[in-house]
């Protein structure tokens, strides 16, 4: 595994955790693939259409990511699992969730295909 690969996904996925980003629609475009899915763990399916309209009205929250990991998948496509908790509410205070991500290079830059979340006990 490429360091360098690891820390440049660590940094995006971690950008997509930070208030200032998440509402920044044009930011979290750029990030989101046209053909973008995600299973969140509340359950409901998102398409990037819903997740920019939804991410810009959010209450700003800290979110803390840790063991991340990334493991290629083919030279320009990579699955990053992590853990994220968040010190404070909603939906409870140490609310944790299990994560993976696929991203793809396209047009030298990476962005996200898909992405699911799982709540499990903190």
């Amino acid at each position: 595994m490429n360091p360098n690969l690891s820390a440049e996904l660590r940094f995006l996925e971690e950008s997509l955790l930070q208030p200032e980003i998440r509402r920044d629609r044009a930011r979290v475009a750029e990030l989101l693939a046209e053909d973008f899915l995600e299973y969140g763990s509340s359950g409901r399916v998102y398409d990037k259409s819903r997740v920019l309209n939804e991410l810009t009205a959010e209450p700003p929250h800290r979110i803390h990511l840790t063991d991340f990991h990334a493991k290629p998948l083919a030279p320009d496509l990579c699955l990053v699992t992590y853990r994220t908790v968040r010190p404070e509410g909603p939906p409870q205070p140490g609310s944790c969730i299990l994560r993976s991500s696929i991203w793809v290079r396209r047009d030298s830059r990476w962005q996200i295909v898909f992405h699911q979340g799982t709540a499990v006990p903190a």
